[in-house]
Formats: structure tokens, sequence, C-alpha cells
């Protein structure tokens, strides 16, 4: 891969290849979640505060720390202060459980669901700028050789 972003290297011909995947996938990730971190930093969220949004829009029940932190796109190890941190700018509402009070259920509050809601379309804007380039067969392809990658990782 030789495109105007890649820096040279002279060790590639010494590498394996799954040593060059691996720093061209890396390489890549960071090219591409600078935009949405800028676009991110419009609402003062951070990717992570982001991600959980997103995760609590789709659990409209609400969910405990640890199921929002089994489904977050990358790990936080502080999850519970994310949380705090969200909750202080009324993003989201945490409340004991009504059936077991030792569970703490988060939702989004309505103020999270507005912030989503402006972010949206730039967000997608922002994606189809960065991979639509690829078209929908290699954004396909692209897809499954990333899932089949996960995979060999569980």
């Amino acid at each position: 891969m030789n495109g105007a972003n890649d820096k040279p290297n002279h060790s590639r011909r010494s590498a394996i290849p799954e040593e060059i995947a691996y720093l061209d996938l890396a390489r890549t990730a960071e090219l591409l979640s600078h935009p949405i971190v800028m676009l991110l930093k419009t609402e003062d969220l951070s990717p992570a505060q982001y991600n959980v949004l997103r995760i609590l829009r789709g659990s409209p029940d609400g969910l405990t720390c640890g199921e929002i932190s089994n489904r977050m796109i990358t790990r936080d190890p502080d999850i519970t202060r994310l949380l705090d941190r969200l909750e202080k700018r009324s993003l989201i509402l945490r409340a004991r459980d009504t059936k077991d009070r030792r569970v703490v259920l988060t939702r989004i509050a309505p103020a999270g669901l507005e912030l989503l809601a402006r972010l949206d379309e730039p967000v997608r804007a922002t994606h189809r700028k960065l991979l639509g380039h690829l078209g929908l067969e290699r954004l396909r392809i692209l897809t499954d050789l990333l899932a089949t990658c996960r995979q060999g990782l569980d």
C-alpha cells in the first residue's frame, strides 16, 4: 500500500505479511478516526462518550455499567467515571432497578437523544467522505475481512 499518507518504512521488506497488514490497519485506523474525533470535539464529546450514547440509544430499557462496557468499541478502564461525566451533562440518567435495587440501570436522557440527532448526519457524511470511494462491494469485502480477523481473536 503506497498511498499519499503512507510513511516510508525500509524495514517492510523484512517484516512478515501479518506484521505489514497489522501496521497498515493500525495506521489506517488512526487516519480514519481523526476526522470523527474532531467532529465529536465540536460537541465536547470523546469517542468513548459518543459510543456510550449510541449504545444507550439502542437500549431504551437501560443497561448496567457492565453491559455498557461489554458493548463498547474500545474498552474504557473507568466506565463509571465516563458515565459520571455524561450524567453531569444531563445526557444520561441512572436509577436503581425496581426489581433488584442492587442493579443500577443507565438510560439515555432526552438531551442525549437530541445531541445524537444533531450528530447523526455529520457523522454519516464523514463516514461517506472517508470510505465512500471504496464502493459498496469493496466495503462489503472489507467488512467481511475485518469480521474474519475478529473471529480469529475470540
